[in-house]
């Protein structure tokens, strides 16, 4: 155990924050530690934009559900797949790369650099003493999105990540239970899951029971099972193949 371990382990999401902004200097630091992730082949295919303007800000909250902490926070971070600098690249060069840019193996090597990138910056922040959360709401309406942070094609926002002085203490939502999770040497059992399901279920119906004084008593297994029996944001296929990805 050392600090950093004690501070992944720590992690909750925060959704209120104090209104005081990041530091330039802070900025650019999450920036740096986020270009340090590993990446598919040297490839970087990974944009951050910042967004300071408060009115966009604004926007983007809007669009990612009315969720008030993308609006309300230090700084706030969208991370973007980004084969146009690729694109750029190739035409100095005079080589057609298309089909790589549009290939579904192209596709997860932008969304894995993205997710890594993503993942050292919060990481990074929360070493701080500064809470982040994702905001996956964002891909509710990615042409607005897209439209509204000036992304040309090749470029896919993925998600946000809001990042602040925390002014709230949330409990730490239980995992499921590590047997579920981590697989010695092949896939376990049906059975086995099964098993670690149910004890999953009970677990978190009890977390949920004492948050909430009893106004809430759904389990994981409750939870995820009704979220995932209707699809959501069909529409992204078409709009990604719109912007010239996962096409192959």
């Amino acid at each position: 155990m050392n600090e950093m371990i004690e501070t992944i382990l720590a992690h909750r999401s925060i959704r209120k924050f104090k209104n005081k902004p990041l530091d330039e200097e802070i900025v650019e630091t999450l920036v740096q530690c986020a270009q340090a992730a590993s990446t598919s082949s040297y490839q970087q295919v990974c944009t951050i934009i910042g967004v300071e303007n408060r009115e966009k800000k604004e926007q983007l909250a809007e669009l990612a559900g009315n969720q008030s902490y993308v609006a309300d926070n230090g700084y706030f971070f969208v991370f973007c797949m980004d084969y146009n600098r690729h694109q750029i690249a190739a035409d100095m060069k005079t080589i057609d790369i298309h089909e790589t840019i549009q290939s579904t193996e192209g596709f997860i090597v932008g969304t894995v650099d993205a997710a890594l990138a993503a993942q050292n910056l919060s990481i990074a922040a929360e070493s701080l003493g500064l809470g982040i959360v994702y905001i996956g709401g964002l891909r509710n309406s990615l042409e607005e999105v897209s439209e509204l942070l000036g992304c040309p094609d090749h470029v896919l926002p993925l998600f946000g990540v809001a990042v602040g002085y925390p002014d709230a203490e949330p409990g730490k939502k239980p995992r499921l239970p590590m047997e579920a999770v981590f697989h010695k040497n092949q896939y376990q059992s049906s059975e086995e899951t099964e098993a670690l399901l149910d004890q999953y279920e009970k677990e978190t119906a009890a977390y949920y029971t004492e948050r909430t004084g009893g106004k809430r008593t759904d389990g994981w297994v409750t939870q995820i099972t009704a979220s995932m029996a209707t699809p959501k944001r069909t529409y992204m296929k078409e709009f990604v193949r719109s912007k010239g990805l996962n096409k192959l």
